[in-house]
């Protein structure tokens, strides 16, 4: 898929992991877009070498891109690049993807509830998933 920031200064090409969007409730996501966040997995991403991209470390393991210009939220990422996602808003056409999952729902505050039924998990679980067994177990 293409996409591109509201500007038209950073443009790329991804390829989805999954023709799906998950939406995140974390109180980070909301203070940083001011609701939930919607993104996609992505297996690889084309960005030009000079995109107007800054990182901000939103966290000690996880970093979040933005178009320098026009301030609009791209990437979510690990900080060694192991999982890498895009914020569903940049994406051109994608407004067929599903929403599949949500992530943080012991975050989601009560004022707004989506109809779908998806696959939800906690912060805690998320935390979980993303953990890999230590090598003494």
């Amino acid at each position: 898929m293409t996409g591109s920031c509201l500007c038209g200064a950073v443009t790329f090409t991804a390829t989805l992991e999954a023709p799906h969007i998950e939406a995140c409730h974390c109180t980070t996501c909301r203070k940083w877009g001011g609701g939930p966040a919607f993104a996609s997995t992505v297996t690889s991403l084309d960005l030009p070498e000079d995109a107007p991209i800054a990182y901000f470390a939103s966290s000690d393991h996880a970093e979040r891109g933005f178009c320098t210009v026009c301030g609009t939220h791209l990437i979510w990422r690990m900080k060694d690049g192991s999982f890498v996602t895009i914020f569903a808003g940049s994406l051109d056409n994608a407004d067929d993807l599903p929403l599949t999952g949500e992530i943080y729902v012991d975050e989601q505050p009560a004022t707004y509830a989506f109809a779908n039924d998806t696959r939800r998990m906690t912060g805690a679980e998320v935390i979980a998933a993303f953990s890999t067994p230590s090598e003494d177990t």
